[in-house]
């Protein structure tokens, strides 16, 4: 109830701790339930070598009683424990659950332990495993009546769709899902977080906070391990974009070490390209470098999609913050690529506007000594064809967050898209728009109604803040809009100019 009705972990975790101590081998069946519970390696306390001791001693227990319940809530946790940390085994050990023929109590567990297994599958980014388990546990929970594990699932489903690039009305889907689960903030937790995501790749900055750190979202101490480093990594994000190197980085290095003293490191791939850029861009790159080192470390030998191609983009980051534009580029590239392969159309959008943006800034490649020798190798034409892939790549970027919704990173890379595609020939004059919106006063308004200010919206499209203010008032005065927040309403209806 502690856990995971009230959301205080740590309390939930050392009642069950004091019950192990207290029950010993008087209840062993129950004994074993809570060293089960203490074997859940997603809660914020513990570690990994400590949850698998946990585990290993409920097993003992239970398979030296009679309870066919406890031995099936040891295998739950088993398998999912195994998902979670790459086990090769884990596959086995998921198919190997009590679905078909056992008693009701086991069948309970087999519910728990796939919704369990897919989660953990999709955050390693096994997705396609993960869905198929995910759909085998609500169909299972749905036949039992296990209404716990079912709404676990559906928060589950959630981010699924938001890695997936399933966009379309999941705002809403989350936000009546926290609803729902208002009285479980562990369960609404996924909810959360990708509403806060999505928030922030809207443009609606101010939401997004609101969404990662208040209106019932549970408190970092009390939020499951993967959602908060991910929780982090948006934030660390928005302090980047927000020119504040410090903070940003005092978050990364706290993030970065809660997953370390953890030890499951495919959770740190929605964190660690934040957090190594974040380290880096506050001065201090040979922290940066270490931690993207410790990345690929702690990943030696486990099957984690997601957090290899997060490895490859981290060290793109770095590279673009040490000046080496073409080795980033490079690295850009290869993250894209792993993350079509995935799929996860947003991260492979952000990677190959990376591997844009580094093309262009550092032009054939300015990225010291080997970069200089390779300019000279290739010659204009070369760099010529060069940028002419960098700039169709933005192009395709901006096709991609405008079909996603992410109004704030398409506002960006078609800034970037303007300052670096070859100027069109038209006629003499200032184009007349008369009431209509231009070009770039529909994208200050798609920002200032979502909640950007003005200094922020200058950093997005490169303006000063004086441009913003004169764009966002002459929006208003076209539209007719009430506030900047009616911009939203009034801008769609106003139709393309």
């Amino acid at each position: 109830m502690l856990a995971n009705q009230v959301g205080d972990l740590a309390a939930g975790m050392r009642e069950l701790e004091s019950a192990v101590e207290e029950l010993g081998e008087v209840r062993p069946a129950l004994t074993s339930r809570a060293m089960v519970a203490l074997a859940m390696p997603e809660w914020p306390t513990g570690t990994l070598a400590g949850h698998r001791e946990w585990l290993r001693r409920a097993a003992g227990l239970a398979h030296a009683g009679d309870s066919e319940v406890a031995r099936a809530a040891v295998a739950a946790n088993h398998a999912s424990l195994a998902v979670a940390c790459g086990d090769p085994r884990a596959r086995e050990l998921v198919a190997a659950l009590p679905v078909e023929g056992a008693p009701a109590g086991c069948r309970e567990h087999a519910a728990r332990g796939l919704c369990n297994a897919a989660d953990a599958a999709l955050w390693r980014g096994s997705y396609q495993w993960g869905e198929e388990l995910l759909s085998a546990g609500l169909d299972l929970s749905a036949r039992i009546g296990a209404s716990y594990t079912e709404q676990t699932a559906q928060g589950t489903r959630l981010l699924l769709d938001w890695w997936s690039g399933r966009w379309a009305g999941l705002g809403e889907r989350c936000e009546r899902f926290v609803a729902e689960t208002a009285d479980m903030p562990v369960v609404a937790a996924d909810a959360h977080l990708v509403r806060g995501m999505l928030a922030f790749a809207q443009g609606d900055w101010t939401e997004a906070v609101h969404w990662l750190t208040a209106l019932g979202a549970p408190a970092p101490e009390c939020t499951r391990m993967p959602l908060a480093a991910a929780t982090a990594g948006t934030l660390i994000r928005l302090a980047l974009i927000r020119g504040d190197s410090p903070a940003a980085a005092e978050q990364a290095g706290a993030a970065w070490t809660a997953v370390s003293d953890k030890g499951i490191w495919a959770w740190a791939a929605e964190l660690a390209p934040w957090a190594v850029e974040a380290v880096a861009r506050a001065g201090d790159v040979a922290a940066a470098r270490r931690m993207a080192a410790e990345f690929v470390q702690g990943l030696q030998g486990q099957d984690a999609p997601s957090a290899r191609a997060a490895v490859v983009w981290s060290r793109a980051a770095l590279e673009e913050c040490e000046g080496c534009h073409r080795e980033a580029a490079g690295s850009y590239r290869k993250a894209a690529a792993a993350y079509r392969e995935l799929p996860r159309p947003y991260a492979w959008a952000l990677t190959t506007e990376g591997a844009a943006r580094c093309s262009l800034t550092g032009g054939a490649g300015t990225s010291g000594a080997a970069g200089d020798r390779s300019d000279r190798s290739d010659g204009a034409a070369g760099a010529d064809g060069g940028r002419a892939q960098a700039v169709a790549s933005l192009r395709r970027c901006v096709e991609q967050y405008t079909e996603l919704g992410a109004v704030y990173d398409a506002a960006r890379a078609r800034t970037l898209l303007r300052s670096h595609q070859p100027p069109q020939a038209r006629r003499p004059g200032r184009p007349a728009f008369d009431d209509r919106l231009s070009p770039r006063e529909r994208e200050v308004a798609e920002l200032a109604a979502r909640g950007l200010m003005n200094r922020e919206i200058a950093v997005v499209l490169h303006l000063s803040p004086r441009t913003v203010e004169q764009h966002v008032a002459r929006a208003i005065r076209k539209t007719g809009a009430l506030s900047r927040r009616d911009l939203l309403r009034t801008e769609k209806n106003a139709g393309p100019p």
